[in-house]
């Protein structure tokens, strides 16, 4: 007889602590389990001093405010190589930052004369890109480049096309390249854009 009740007591005592068969791991191995998959399913943080992305806020919420397309920094100046013989202008439009990168917008304008787009922001002559058109972070001493996709010798960059652009007088292109962001605390940088020059204190919104 009190064999019996001790071993009832002992069944008790174990169903207790959940490590019956079939229960093997019902404690905090499933707790453990559950956050794992809430934080694969997180979004990773942003870099410090940026607000982390979430998947439930729409992304035009997550973002900076638009600059709603309005001429934000502006530079005229004669386009110096590349047969260039015309002036040009250049038109910000936008330098937004989302998340970990930085999305600039512009527009280049033939003032006078022909200006040649066709491989004059590239990187070569056979570069029919905006791929040198880059970043100054004046505070931090650092040059930002236009953002590839991938790392070999055959990485486009994540930009704009220029193929077969000759602008007359009049005419105009519209432009865009994707760079990493600086720090959160810089609110202005510098635009590098070859065969024209360098905007200054460019405000990203």
């Amino acid at each position: 007889m009190r064999k019996t009740i001790a071993l009832a007591v002992a069944a008790i005592a174990l169903t207790g602590c959940g490590v019956l068969p079939g229960q093997q791991g019902s404690g905090g191995e499933e707790k453990q389990a559950q956050q794992t998959a809430a934080k694969q399913e997180t979004p990773p943080a942003a870099a410090e001093g940026e607000p982390a992305e979430s998947a439930s806020v729409p992304a035009e919420q997550r973002s900076a405010p638009p600059q709603g397309g309005k001429v934000i920094a502006t530079l005229e100046a004669k386009a110096t190589s590349g047969g260039n013989s015309g002036t040009a202008r250049v038109d910000i439009t936008a330098l937004r930052r989302q998340g970990r990168t930085l999305s600039l917008n512009w527009t280049i304008t033939a003032v006078d004369g022909q200006v040649n787009v066709h491989n004059g922001l590239g990187t070569g002559v056979f570069d029919y890109s905006v791929a040198a058109v880059s970043l100054i972070d004046p505070v931090n001493a650092k040059r930002y480049r236009v953002a590839r996709n991938g790392t070999g010798s055959d990485a486009t960059c994540v930009c704009s096309g220029t193929q077969g652009q000759f602008l007359k007088e009049g005419e105009a292109s519209t432009l865009y390249a994707v760079f990493a962001a600086p720090p959160a605390d810089i609110t202005k940088i510098n635009i590098e854009m070859p065969m024209l020059g360098v905007l200054t204190d460019v405000p990203i919104s």
